[in-house]
Order: C-alpha cells, then sequence, then structure tokens
C-alpha cells in the first residue's frame, strides 16, 4: 500500500490517510465504530502526534484534561446542557440511556454478553470479545440489564412479627 487511501481493519475501524511500505505514515485519521476518531501524523506505522475525538464531540487534551475527574463527575452531556433536576438522574453520558438487553451489560461502547463473550455496539453489531481483564472490568463496574441485591441482607426479627 502506497500514498493516499483507505483501509479497513477486521473490527471495522477505517483508516483514512497517507501510507507507505504497507503501513501507516503521514497524516491519516482512525475512524472507530463508534463514532470517535483519532487524527495523528504517522511515522513507520507509529503514531507519533494526534488527537483522540470521542463519539459526542469530545476531545481529548492530556495536558488539561477536567472532564470526569476526582472534582467533576458529571458526563459530557451534562456539562453541555446543565445536570437534570432531583430524581431525574442521568446514567450514561447518552440521554436517554440505552436499554440493556436481558443479561448484558452496557460497557461504554455497546452491550457486553458475559456467556458469549461479544460485546456488540447500540445497534447490536459485533465489535469485539472481550479478553479475560475487560470481562472482569465490565462485571465488576458497569451498568448490568437486570436487578440485583447489592450487600449481605438481613433479617429482621421483628419484621417476621418474632
Amino acid at each position: 500500500m502506497e500514498g493516499k487511501g483507505v483501509y479497513t481493519l477486521p473490527t471495522g475501524t477505517k483508516y483514512t490517510g497517507e501510507m507507505k511500505d504497507g503501513v501507516f505514515h503521514g497524516q491519516g485519521v482512525l475512524h472507530f465504530t463508534n463514532g470517535s476518531k483519532y487524527e495523528g501524523t504517522w511515522e513507520k506505522g507509529i503514531c507519533k502526534q494526534g488527537k483522540y475525538t470521542f463519539s459526542d464531540g469530545l476531545e481529548y487534551d492530556d495536558k488539561e484534561w477536567d472532564y470526569c475527574d476526582g472534582n467533576d463527575r458529571r458526563f459530557y452531556t451534562e456539562r453541555c446542557n446543565g445536570i437534570k433536576p432531583a430524581g431525574e438522574s442521568q446514567l450514561t453520558n447518552m440521554d436517554p440511556s440505552p436499554v440493556i438487553p436481558d443479561g448484558c451489560y452496557d460497557c461504554g461502547d455497546g452491550f457486553y454478553d458475559p456467556n458469549s463473550r461479544v460485546i456488540n455496539d447500540y445497534n447490536h453489531q459485533y465489535l469485539r470479545n472481550a479478553d479475560e481483564e475487560e470481562h472482569g472490568w465490565i462485571v465488576r463496574t458497569c451498568r448490568r440489564g437486570w436487578d440485583q441485591a447489592v450487600g449481605p441482607l438481613r433479617w429482621n426479627s421483628e419484621s417476621e412479627g418474632r
């Protein structure tokens, strides 16, 4: 591959830009299936400088990043549109939040089925298989598509009439 072109990876991610000797070389953009992108300058397949933009338009800034840190936990859409009134909490950056299929998790870029270990995007198109590390992170931290009791259940003898 030489010159300008488009290369589609097996994951569906597309690279649009310059190539040399079969690798990314020069100016190029990686367009991810979730709508985000990475624009960069590549040398022999290695990105030397670039900028990541999330699918909602938020640009990552590694020097002055103040989004979703310990001092400000709002979603980006809340920063842009304001916080909802009490009782109308926003659960994800998408508003309304996507409905999670039964038995699945919302892992941020799609739905994860722990039985098949497959992540599909929000349009139910295949994204990837989760490895052990990602599987563990998802089941520990992500929203579930079912109700689940949290913590130990306590038996109260007074509530049983004893």
